[in-house]
């Protein structure tokens, strides 16, 4: 009873959002996700520049961005789109991947701040994500 209470907020914020965010250009769609956290530190990436996300984003503390899992990226949460964060007042934009083996997860980047990522951990929590409406085929 509760998750449906939640996810019937989520969905009305969803609809508010999409009301002030170009009214007519977007859907929200609503999902429970579980969340980490992750710094632009070396030993937490594989890349050489810790601060290079996946699509060439120079990620800079204080940016208001997440990575998602590869499944996600299948159901419409692509390079760019906007999300909203349940705990968060701020959007969030997709900026970077996670490795294969994660699936329905995001993790907020949290810039160098490694205390402040820990003490986050790891929680489910639903998310609503922006997907363009086609605009010129409105019946799909």
């Amino acid at each position: 009873m509760k998750k449906l209470f939640i996810c019937l907020l989520m969905l009305t914020a969803c609809k508010e959002k999409s009301e002030s965010v170009e009214k007519s250009n977007w859907d929200w769609i609503a999902t429970e996700v579980t969340a980490s956290a992750y710094n632009s530190v070396a030993w937490q990436t594989k890349s050489v520049n810790p601060n290079i996300a996946a699509w060439g984003d120079t990620l800079k503390p204080g940016m208001k961005c997440i990575a998602v899992s590869r499944d996600l990226l299948r159901q419409g949460l692509r390079y760019n789109t906007m999300v909203m964060i349940d705990t968060f007042p701020d959007t969030f934009y997709v900026k970077d991947k996670m490795n294969k083996r994660w699936k329905n997860r995001i993790d907020i980047y949290m810039g160098k701040d490694i205390k402040k990522a820990r003490e986050w951990g790891k929680r489910k929590l639903d998310i609503c994500y922006a997907v363009p409406i086609d605009t010129i085929n409105p019946s799909k």
